[in-house]
């Protein structure tokens, strides 16, 4: 064997290896990502290993291409396979407000106004409301959230 097939093997070899190391990363603190790009050098690993003679730049360009396909590959996956959650409104705060029946602080005069939710303040739009009333949150946008009379 020659110096350029054994590192050709050798490089292959280290792609695997990498490729091995970030699978057991996933393993150890999941993420759901480091398998992707575990997949991505897996693939690197393997093209080398049956295509000999690549340059390492074109090696860390097929990598980053099959991290990149692998990636959009589990994306798309787990669009389409959604997780099921105990709790599926929980990253969405304001989505948890909606029904929720507080109480007008600053009155709501020309559609805007603030309501008191929890221990904070937050904008209001809707009908105009005298401060004290109570009013449902139905929904938000632009960072105000939106009421009508409980």
């Amino acid at each position: 064997m020659n110096l350029q097939e054994l590192l050709t093997v050798n490089t292959g070899l280290a792609w695997l290896i990498l490729a091995a190391l970030l699978a057991i990363a996933e393993l150890l603190a999941p993420g759901i990502f480091l398998v992707f790009i575990a997949a991505g050098a897996a693939i690197t690993g393997i093209v080398t290993l049956l295509v000999p003679g690549f340059d390492l730049v074109f090696e860390v360009f097929l990598f980053a291409a099959a991290s990149a396909a692998a990636v959009a590959l589990g994306r798309g996956w787990y669009r389409s396979n959604p997780v099921p959650s105990a709790d599926p409104l929980l990253n969405d705060r304001v989505a948890r407000l909606v029904g929720q029946v507080v109480t007008v602080v600053e009155p709501i005069t020309a559609g805007q106004g603030r309501v008191k939710v929890g221990d904070g303040e937050w904008p209001a739009n809707g009908p105009d409301t005298p401060a004290g009333a109570h009013v449902r949150i139905t929904g938000a946008r632009d960072g105000s959230l939106d009421v009508e009379p409980a």
